[in-house]
């Protein structure tokens, strides 16, 4: 009984001081994750503007194509000559 009672009083300190890495490891991964997530945000963010701009240029050629008394080739000048979306 005295032997098992000694060896608990030298796991406790070894477990505690087997935590430490641990935790560290925790916080290295859940920098990692917030770093992810930041860039995921990032992208998806640059997909949508990505997504808006190809949504415009094709409402402008729906516009053209189906407005039947405008010339298209004049339409198309007209186009070039604006500034681009943002």
């Amino acid at each position: 009984m005295d032997d098992i009672a000694s060896w608990i009083w030298v796991l406790i300190p070894l477990a505690a001081i087997g935590i430490a890495p641990f935790k560290m490891w925790i916080r290295v991964k859940e920098r990692q994750l917030q770093a992810q997530t930041s860039l995921t945000a990032e992208k998806t963010a640059q997909y949508a503007a990505h997504t808006e701009r190809l949504e415009q240029r094709m409402r402008v050629l729906e516009r053209i194509v189906t407005d039947k008394g405008i010339d298209v080739a004049d339409e198309i000048e007209k186009l070039r000559d604006q500034p681009p979306l943002n």
